[in-house]
């Protein structure tokens, strides 16, 4: 049974940067695409960011694009979440998922079947 644990989360100050990283265990990532969502106080959670299994395709959100960049080490069994320049609207719970993903182009909370704890990111000066 597959099962990821994120790491990399805390406080950081407008401008600043995070790496979030999501190990897995119990089975190999390169059988799954990943996604990272966030979900901040009082908002629904959303989708951020997305890698295909081969690592061939990714997504961002409109809100993140230009500043996040995903990836993937299928031989250590990890994937990534590079966060630069952030902001204060960053800040919320950040979740990695893996699954199988319809359209690799839409990132929906369904397609994905095992979630980690999250991570918490606090963009705050």
């Amino acid at each position: 049974q597959l099962q990821l644990v994120e790491s990399g989360g805390g406080l950081v100050q407008p401008g600043g940067s995070l790496k979030l990283s999501c190990a897995a265990s119990g089975s190999t990532l390169d059988d799954y695409d990943i996604g990272w969502f966030r979900q901040a106080p009082g908002k629904e959670r959303e989708g951020v960011s997305s890698i295909t299994r081969n690592a061939g395709r990714t997504y961002y959100a409109n809100s993140v694009k230009g500043r996040f960049t995903i990836s993937r080490d299928n031989a250590k069994n990890t994937a990534y979440l590079q966060m630069n320049s952030l902001k204060p609207e960053d800040t919320g719970v950040y979740y990695c998922a893996a699954g199988v993903l319809r359209i690799w182009y839409l990132i929906r909370s369904a397609d994905f079947g095992s979630w980690g704890q999250g991570t918490q990111v606090t963009v705050s000066s």
